[in-house]
């Protein structure tokens, strides 16, 4: 038994929580998962009371006001906010009757340094919604500082305030390549591979169907337990699968518009190409949508992408107007629309949330595009 399922046993009876729940939210490994925890829990209690419960998230600045951090935290607040509608089973523009969203920015006009400092802004805020109960992910560490979560939660406690840990267990500092594995890993992996490899194939009859199957199954069981990083949500996928079919055409004109542009390049006598790698953070949070943007802008003429660390994407290209579109985030936009929903689409492009990085390559960065 992990600590944080001691600390939920030992403290409440479930059946008396309060329905709605305060989450402070700060970047770490862990904080996915205690999103889905506390948007789970809140819509199970909500269905079975009959009422709508609320889920507050909120971060707390770590320092006194600076632009820089004031903006990664509305960015952070905006992933949690479209991780808990995917996590509540809503999609585009639903307004669902047994969960809300509220976020907040805290400590704006404060200097927060100590535990006491984080807990007192939390429990102001508590306070002023009549939240009496929250939830806190494990490895809850605001500012990037030294983990604060032991004294920030004897600080919570002391106020009133009832304080869960969510139940995950923290992660390793080294990640396991390999991880169990179920059965919706092994169906998700063997049908990708069945179908592309009827695709390349061809569906010429009996023998390709049943090659098909031998070799997807072969691929399913060597890597189904290293595809996935958690268990497949199937109920996204029909919706996922739709929003994919929009996005083919407008992929395809994207292609289309880049070609044309490449060819007056390549025609131009003068050639007035500027090649140069260039980065940005994308606003995409799980393995399939950082694949499919990458991929995407490898496909799409003038663009190549060279690596991806998490977020961060380090992209060459060919040309100032391929840069240009890219920090456009045409591309990222349509990728959130299909994994994410409309209310993802929105989310403000690269270049208007200041998330790219212009600076001229140094041979470094020359000589690992070339490599």
């Amino acid at each position: 038994m992990t600590n944080a399922q001691r600390v939920v046993e030992a403290e409440e009876p479930p059946d008396d929580r309060p329905l709605d729940v305060l989450v402070p939210v700060a970047p770490s490994e862990t904080l996915r998962n205690a999103v889905a925890y506390a948007v789970r829990d809140a819509r199970e209690r909500a269905g079975e009371r009959g009422r709508q419960a609320t889920v507050h998230f909120v971060y707390a600045q770590g320092r006194r006001t600076f632009q820089e951090e004031r903006s990664d935290g509305a960015d952070l607040l905006e992933r949690a906010t479209v991780w808990a509608r995917e996590d509540a089973d809503v999609d585009e523009d639903d307004r669902p009757e047994s969960i809300a969203i509220e976020t907040a920015v805290l400590g704006v006009d404060e200097y927060l340094f100590r535990p006491d400092d984080f807990a007192q802004v939390i429990t102001d805020y508590a306070r002023q919604h009549g939240l009496e109960r929250v939830v806190v992910d494990p490895e809850y560490a605001p500012g990037g500082r030294v983990p604060l979560l032991r004294p920030l939660e004897q600080g919570l406690r002391d106020a009133g305030l009832t304080v869960e840990e969510a139940p995950i267990d923290r992660a390793a500092r080294r990640t396991r390549l390999v991880r169990s594995s179920g059965i919706g890993q092994f169906l998700a992996v063997f049908g990708v591979s069945y179908l592309f490899y009827l695709v390349i194939g061809g569906f010429a009859g009996t023998f390709d169907l049943a090659t098909g199957a031998i070799s997807a199954g072969i691929v399913a069981g060597l890597l189904s337990r290293v595809t996935f990083s958690r268990p497949p949500v199937w109920r996204r996928w029909p919706r996922i699968f739709v929003r994919g079919l929009l996005f083919v055409p407008y992929f395809l004109w994207e292609i289309a518009k880049a070609n044309v542009a490449l060819a007056k390049v390549i025609l131009d006598p003068k050639l007035p190409i500027d090649p140069k790698t260039v980065g940005f953070d994308a606003m995409v949070w799980d393995e399939l949508s950082v694949t499919g943007l990458a991929n995407s802008i490898t496909m799409t003429p003038g663009t190549l992408t060279v690596d991806v660390d998490d977020q961060e994407f380090h992209v060459h290209s060919l040309t100032a107007s391929a840069r240009s579109d890219l920090f456009d985030g045409g591309l990222e936009r349509a990728i959130r629309f299909v994994f994410y929903g409309r209310s993802a689409a929105r989310i403000p492009s690269p270049r208007e949330r200041g998330d790219i990085d212009e600076s001229p390559d140094d041979e470094t960065d020359s000589a690992e595009v070339s490599a």
